[in-house]
């Protein structure tokens, strides 16, 4: 897959004045952070439309024909934002995969004021167990952007989730904890996210058995993880699969096409765990 930014007009100039491969570096970040700024102002003006929670098919009435859930081979798709966001961030993707087959997705807002990872992944898994009782199906798979994949993995891990969870995909998540903006430490949450915290703590803890495959997208451009590996999932008892990004930062991970393509085949291919181990070293978006 190929990842594409944008062309600016000073870059010939940039590439006369920086060494060679200073220059490589400073023309991607330049191209990723112009690619970001103009996802930034896009999602400003779609948030809006993403802070009611998504309509749901209400209870069958007395005496009322149930509907009919169209057929699928898929399990519904979960969608879950990251940290002060909500499931705007999801359009594209949405888009993308309903044109491919996949017409159950439904996204779940948690609050901005949320302050504990464990809150809202039994939420989350509330929510999930509805979603399996009104379509009648025994698993979904899960999308996580950024801390959004952090509380799927701890109701997958630690809430016994893996039952449910057939597939996790995550995006810019830190699953080892991020050093980056350290004022940001005054919420709950964002402390959570820290590396050593107790939340991280349980989830590097042994999980025998868990069932559900896991693929995390990570950027080697992306400025929110400190370190950037942070992104990556390293626990001996997962099945995981570690997909580097190249070209592109945290907020164009749920956006962009070549990575929505990448998310696709996550989630059309079911492997077993030997599988799974065996592509564990992962691939790379270029």
């Amino acid at each position: 897959m190929k990842v594409t930014g944008v062309v600016l007009p000073f870059l010939p100039l940039c590439r006369r004045l920086l060494p060679s491969r200073l220059a490589g570096l400073s023309l991607a970040l330049l191209k990723a952070t112009a690619l970001e700024l103009a996802i930034l102002a896009g999602h400003v003006l779609l948030y809006p439309s993403g802070i009611a929670q998504e309509r749901r098919p209400g209870p069958q009435l007395p005496g009322q024909e149930p509907a009919q859930l169209p057929t699928e081979t898929n399990p519904p798709v979960v969608l879950l934002h990251g940290f002060i966001d909500n499931r705007s961030v999801f359009v594209l993707l949405r888009r993308s995969l309903a044109q491919h087959g996949r017409h159950q997705v439904e996204s779940l807002n948690y609050s901005p004021l949320t302050c504990d990872i464990r809150t809202a992944a039994e939420l989350l898994g509330r929510h999930i167990e509805q979603i399996c009782e009104r379509t009648g199906s025994r698993q979904v798979d899960v999308v996580g952007h950024s801390l959004g994949g952090l509380i799927a993995r701890y109701y997958v891990q630690c809430l016994g989730g893996d039952l449910r969870v057939r597939t996790l995909v995550t995006l810019g998540t830190p699953h080892s904890g991020t050093r980056v903006v350290p004022l940001a430490n005054a919420h709950p949450i964002v402390r959570q996210m820290r590396p050593g915290s107790p939340v991280l703590e349980e989830l590097a803890r042994p999980a025998p058995g868990c069932r559900t495959h896991f693929v995390s997208f990570w950027s080697d451009l992306d400025h929110l993880m400190d370190p950037l590996e942070t992104a990556c999932i390293d626990h001996p008892d997962l099945m995981a699969q570690n997909v580097r990004v190249t070209g592109i930062g945290h907020l164009a991970l749920p956006v962009h096409p070549a990575v929505a393509t990448g998310i696709r085949q996550a989630l059309d291919t079911a492997r077993t765990g030997a599988e799974a181990t065996a592509q564990a070293g992962g691939l790379t978006v270029a």
